[in-house]
């Protein structure tokens, strides 16, 4: 039996066990309050979006619930279909131009949450306050703005 890697005290950001699958870096506002302009954010690790929105999709559904459908720009993503499977449930994407740092998700029929999406190479400290800002209370802050860091 191997042996589980211990994380590094002094190493930056999350560790992974080898073989283990990815949770997505995601960060939801605690209170659904839905006060500000974002309901969270998401950091994926690529733009393959058939590799990263089924484990996003399943980790959104366990927080709100039924997730139905899936609106993101197809300019900040390789390969985008028209549907998505996850957890056994076909996942509608909607497609709509000028916003790659946004993706809107849906539950039942009008329930939008939108998450800012953090480029999959910014550096994690950049990641990290552009995540903390989004799932902020209240937060308004603009996409452009959380991802200058």
């Amino acid at each position: 039996m191997m042996p589980i890697p211990l994380p590094i005290p002094s190493s930056a950001g999350p560790w992974t066990v080898p073989g283990a699958p990815l949770l997505p870096r995601l960060e939801l506002e605690p209170t659904m309050s839905r006060e500000g302009v974002f309901d969270g954010a998401w950091w994926p690790r690529s733009n393959q979006v058939l590799a990263e929105l089924p484990d996003l999709i399943t980790a959104l559904g366990a927080h709100y619930g039924r997730i139905v459908r899936v609106g993101l720009d197809t300019s900040a993503w390789d390969g985008v279909p028209r549907s998505v499977a996850a957890n056994g449930v076909v996942i509608r994407i909607n497609w709509f131009p000028g916003s790659d740092a946004t993706i809107s998700v849906t539950r039942g029929l009008q329930d939008h949450f939108l998450l800012l999406v953090v480029p999959p190479g910014t550096a994690p400290a950049t990641a990290a306050s552009a995540m903390a800002g989004a799932s902020a209370t209240g937060n308004h802050t603009p996409a452009a703005e959380l991802l200058l860091g």
